[in-house]
């Protein structure tokens, strides 16, 4: 029996919003996201804010190996002045969509019990997100695939899965994009899953991969991307007007930082 909140997690993020009358048309662009919203100051200006999706990340206090409270802190941090507790306190009392990032899969148990008890007030997209393979010159330090699909789909079997690739850009030589390799290794992981999955990409890297990924998402309706972007890279509006282009735009969502983010909403409005 899926429970009523969960009912909206296994429902894309662009429809749910669309039909909350909270974007206007269904495009996945209109999504506006509040990148890691981790300390309770940066929970607290998302929760005002006026973006539909809140990302932030999660990871056991003294990190890697460590046995504490589920914190709002992105790796190499091991502490923090929020817990994921107090976190999802401040945002149940809002309209927003939510995304959990975690680098480890120790911490995702704890995790999802304290989401469990929360999950009636949470009418809204529910991401759930990791890095489980390797991509572009990324580090082979992942979490484990099996372990966090098998663990994450015990808790929620609808809630929507964001599997990403770890990578790596380098701003003095050529950044190679996402090979078939990594994209068909990634496609037979999520073949047999029922839940909508999203592919975080980094912006920097998705032009050079266009065939690959938009293969990928052609592989089922259930899927769709997620651009999102690391303070150092460099990459411009027309990387990002040319993956509009090149993809549905129904299936992409753009998670990236400024002051890239207002130039791209511009000029997709002009």
């Amino acid at each position: 029996m899926v429970d009523e909140g969960e009912g909206a997690w296994s429902e894309q993020a662009v429809d749910h919003f669309l039909r909350s009358q909270r974007i206007e048309a269904r495009d996945a662009a209109a999504v506006r996201w509040f990148h890691a919203a981790n300390s309770k100051a940066r929970a607290r200006e998302a929760a005002r804010s006026d973006v539909h999706m809140i990302e932030a990340d999660v990871v056991l206090r003294g990190g890697q190996g460590g046995n504490g409270d589920p914190i709002m802190a992105h790796p190499p941090e091991t502490d923090s002045d929020n817990t994921l507790q107090e976190w999802l306190k401040e945002i149940v009392n809002t309209d927003k969509g939510i995304k959990l990032d975690f680098k480890s899969l120790e911490a995702v148990r704890p995790s999802l019990e304290l989401l469990e008890h929360v999950k009636h007030r949470l009418r809204r997209p529910v991401w759930i997100n990791a890095d489980i393979l390797p991509g572009p010159s990324g580090s082979s330090s992942v979490v484990d695939a099996k372990g966090f699909v098998g663990t994450v789909t015990s808790f929620f079997p609808n809630v929507t899965l964001s599997l990403g690739w770890t990578t790596g850009w380098h701003p003095d030589k050529h950044n190679k994009g996402y090979d078939w390799v990594t994209v068909k290794e990634m496609a037979q992981i999520c073949n047999t899953l029922p839940q909508p999955v999203t592919f975080p990409v980094r912006a920097a890297l998705v032009r050079q991969s266009v065939s690959e990924l938009c293969w990928l998402i052609q592989q089922s309706d259930r899927y769709t991307l997620t651009v999102w972007t690391g303070e150092e890279d460099v990459y411009s509006v027309e990387d990002l007007l040319y993956i509009r282009e090149n993809f549905d735009k129904t299936r992409v969502y753009y998670d990236i930082l400024e002051p890239q983010n207002s130039e791209f909403r511009k000029a997709i409005v002009a």
